[in-house]
């Protein structure tokens, strides 16, 4: 009886499994983003950071004021200030400087970007939904524990932690819901775990924000991560108690049937390299702005609660913006090659550019609505990078090109924002924030432009096939279909017994001077 319901409910079996990874997710990237909302509180309590004169009465709004608190770079002046003997500026810690950027960035990046390699190879031969379970139950009692640190070094060492504990999320995660998960729902469910970086981004700012305020049993910004960290360990728990290691799929080629592909030569290609330093400065804007976002509008309008627009934008508009891109670097791929999809990133960041200098150059609500339409364009790039990255690398050396790509993406992007803090102190903190971060996006722009022209064209219209020849046979579609063998031998050609129809390969001889053709 037990085992005929458990027949019934078995279909309930894969959503469940792609609910608890994407949730665990979630949990560990609200843990990595709840930094950049809690770090003035953080920062009054554990000294460190950057002081300076702040307006502490919301009473107030800004243009009722005889001057901006922000104007007072002297302590004393600061505590002058005030309207009918109430006063209401304040010199405390603001939440900036190079501690900050050193606790949000590199102290994170660094450990994250190593240890994703390293568990990126272990996933390919162990255990996957074990090794799930021990990252997700460290990075949750890392997140526990931040709440109850008392010095800033705790802080640091923590983060280095959680970033070692989530570097095993995307790999683990990704290779377990490929093996479970069909092809024609595979891409679907890929963006559904992925949303998981907005998500905990995006519900970062009213979790750091509100909880914060509501000092429940006088923690304030502690209950921010000892809820987090609950959360973790409930998905680390079910992790490893209900979910089971899946068969392994063969998805791409036979191992018996793959040629030896040079790895240097395929990340040293010009327009890999260019792929690769575009998305680097891409990715350097997108952390600039979610580090700094909410101490940025908490400093220069610190009368107006954009608490959940910020989560709107970012879990509402974001998301959107990446799906619309995906399809429409789809639908004109088939159309105008590889190229095509290179153009949707620089015109994407082009028309995102303008609007991100709005974001932070008008009052909140321009602010706002310029913000959501730069989310909407901007974060159309990051699964068109990928589809561009898979489209243009052999199929041998696939999943260890993204490693490498991600590694150095996430280190020039995750620990350039740590530039912030100098500049800020040499043309203001406004000024730095723009340069970072919708300066990024225009140099992202020009630099992917340069790019396209190092990409494939449309594809050359396929010859009329011959009499008696199936136009709608396998094989003649592997003449008309993607390759990625840029690096093929002189000497090579395929077996007769792997061929396209029955050997499922997709090979056609070229020279090592061609260039990949989509």
């Amino acid at each position: 009886m037990q085992s005929s319901m458990m027949e019934k409910l078995s279909f309930l079996y894969k959503p469940y499994v792609l609910a608890v990874l994407t949730i665990g997710y979630i949990s560990g990237e609200l843990g990595h983003y709840l930094i950049g909302v809690t770090s003035k509180a953080t920062a009054i309590e554990l000294d460190y950071g950057d002081q300076a004169c702040q307006q502490n009465h919301t009473d107030f709004l800004r243009h009722e004021l005889p001057a901006q608190c922000a104007e007072f770079i002297i302590e004393h002046e600061c505590h002058q200030q005030h309207i009918n003997g109430t006063v209401y500026c304040e010199w405390n810690y603001n939440g900036l400087g190079l501690e900050y950027q050193l606790l949000a960035g590199p102290s994170f990046i660094a450990v994250f970007t190593v240890m994703g390699v390293v568990l990126g190879v272990a996933a390919d031969r162990y255990n996957r939904v074990r090794m799930l379970f021990v990252c997700t139950l460290v990075f949750a009692v890392a997140i526990l524990l931040q709440g109850t640190v008392k010095e800033y070094w705790h802080l640091i060492l923590l983060r280095m932690v959680m970033a070692a504990g989530e570097a095993g999320c995307n790999p683990l995660a990704t290779g377990i819901m490929s093996d479970i998960f069909p092809e024609s729902k595979r891409a679907l469910v890929m963006a559904i775990f992925n949303w998981g970086i907005y998500g905990g981004y995006g519900i970062a700012f009213p979790v750091g924000r509100y909880i914060t305020k509501l000092d429940i049993g006088g923690l304030g910004w502690r209950i921010c991560y000892y809820g987090t960290g609950v959360l973790a360990l409930i998905m680390a728990v079910l992790t490893g108690t209900t979910l089971r290691e899946p068969e392994r799929q063969s998805i791409g080629e036979d191992a018996a049937g793959k040629v030896k592909v040079n790895l240097w030569k395929v990340l040293l290609q010009p327009r890999v390299l260019l792929l690769m330093f575009a998305a680097s400065i891409r990715h350097s804007g997108g952390m600039t702005f979610a580090y700094n976002a909410d101490l940025y509008y908490n400093i220069y309008f610190p009368d107006v609660d954009l608490g959940w627009w910020l989560f709107a934008v970012t879990i509402g508009i974001g998301s959107i913006g990446v799906v619309v891109g995906g399809i429409v670097s789809d639908k004109f791929v088939a159309k105008m090659g590889i190229r095509s999809r290179v153009a949707c990133l620089a015109v994407s960041q082009l028309l995102a550019t303008p609007f991100a200098f709005g974001s932070v150059y008008f009052e909140p609500l321009w602010a706002m609505i310029t913000l959501g339409i730069s989310y909407f364009f901007a974060e159309m790039w990051f699964g068109i990078v990928f589809a561009v990255l898979v489209e243009i690398v052999p199929l041998q050396v696939r999943s260890t090109t993204i490693g490498v790509f991600l590694f150095v993406m996430n280190n020039i992007g995750g620990n350039l924002p740590i530039l912030v803090d100098p500049l800020a102190k040499a043309i203001g903190y406004r000024g730095s924030v723009m340069f970072f971060y919708a300066g990024f996006y225009g140099i992202s722009t020009l630099l992917f432009f340069i790019t396209m022209f190092f990409m494939d064209g449309p594809k050359p219209a396929a010859s009329a096939p011959s009499i008696g020849h199936d136009p709608t046979s396998h094989a003649n579609h592997v003449e008309m279909g993607h390759e990625n063998n840029t690096f093929q031998p002189d000497d090579y050609l395929p077996s007769p017994h792997t061929n396209g129809a029955n050997g499922h390969r997709n090979i056609v001889s070229v020279r090592p001077s061609e260039s990949s053709r989509l």
